[in-house]
């Protein structure tokens, strides 16, 4: 049974917990930002499931408070940019701005950064640049949750990447996928409701397939995207070396294995996340872009459904989705036992809970 939250509150809620933790505003309104957009995006993987984590960092020391990140060295159309362990939101949203700036110089701008943080859904940064007319991509490595083909021990992240860009009007093709098979969200949220996994999620921690939630979080570990081998898995496996490329290893990160486990933050040890951020302008290429991509989605969406469907969606359709429904709502929906949770890390933070609508 679900409950709905208004946006307002939602937002409320989040910049309340991360200043009780000692977040700066700006830093309280860039994670709202994000947050908000994946769960009205239907993301609840990324939403306000992960708020306590951001919390914990700062409450914990490994995100830096005070610090902003800053440019390490950069040409007409690329930059390094060191996060300094700022929350990684704000690192995020300052690449891609910087690479929003650097195309609508150059055409391309490309920027990577080390020494960040989580930094919420992928898609959020691609769409920063879809709504300037532009390509965005966006990607992050991760704490080592993934186990790879063949293997039985975590080694690389769910490592997500977004593609995003600009169709006619308000639409566009959104690209936002881990490269694990499902991100480790959505295995907690299925424990939180009780529900067995699907087969080709995770594994248990002989590296075979698992359908029980606490199998996979307990010593498993994700398949890559596609699960097992037979099924394709190595296809995901590579895709996430690839992310790492881009990300750990391009920018001078901590990569794979080396980075801290995932919420173990008594390590003391700071993530020092390595991120990439990509804005291009497609008037610099073909004409007629826009339109094109718009004829190569509308063609998919028009194609004939499989029995029990009511259409074929193109990447972003989901999520569209979603934030009709939420509009329709008055608020974003939450499961009743999700707002329970909040209820406890609203004492935790000592502010006051999560108000539904019902």
């Amino acid at each position: 049974m679900s409950k709905i939250v208004a946006v307002k509150e939602v937002r409320r809620f989040i910049t309340a917990s991360l200043r009780s933790a000692g977040g700066l505003e700006q830093q309280c309104e860039d994670l709202a930002d994000i947050l908000v957009a994946a769960d009205t995006r239907g993301h609840y993987s990324h939403g306000l499931n992960r708020l306590e984590m951001y919390c914990d960092d700062y409450s914990s020391g490994t995100t830096d408070i005070n610090s902003q990140p800053t440019i390490v060295k950069e040409t007409i159309a690329t930059a390094l940019v060191d996060g300094k362990h700022s929350l990684g939101a704000t690192v995020g949203k300052y690449c891609m701005n910087l690479a929003i700036q650097k195309c609508k110089q150059a055409g391309v701008g490309v920027v990577t950064a080390k020494g960040s943080n989580h930094y919420g859904i992928a898609g959020y940064y691609g769409l920063m640049a879809q709504k300037e007319g532009l390509i965005g991509i966006s990607m992050t490595n991760t704490s080592p949750l993934q186990v790879p083909t063949r293997a039985n021990v975590c080694t690389l992240g769910t490592n997500p990447l977004s593609v995003v860009a600009p169709g006619q009007g308000d639409d566009c093709y959104a690209l936002d996928m881990a490269t694990t098979t499902v991100a480790l969200g959505k295995i907690e949220v299925a424990r939180r409701k009780g529900e067995d996994l699907p087969a080709g999620w995770g594994c248990d921690q002989e590296g075979l397939e698992a359908t029980n939630p606490d199998h996979v979080l307990n010593g498993g570990g994700l398949f890559p995207l596609g699960g097992t081998e037979i099924s394709g898995g190595y296809k995901g496996y590579g895709l996430a070396l690839m992310v790492e490329l881009f990300c750990g290893v391009l920018a001078g990160a901590t990569w794979g294995p080396h980075i801290r486990k995932w919420q173990q933050t008594e390590e003391t040890r700071v993530a020092d996340l390595g991120q990439f951020f990509m804005a291009l302008d497609p008037a610099v290429f073909g004409d007629g872009f826009t339109s094109r991509l718009q004829e190569l989605m509308d063609y998919h969406r028009a194609l004939q459904p499989i029995p029990g469907q009511d259409s074929v969606l193109v990447p972003g359709d989901p999520e569209r989705r979603h934030e009709a429904v939420c509009e329709e709502a008055g608020g974003i929906p939450y499961h009743e036992a999700f707002i329970r949770d909040m209820g406890i890390l609203a004492e935790k933070m000592k502010v006051d809970p999560l108000k539904t609508l019902d």
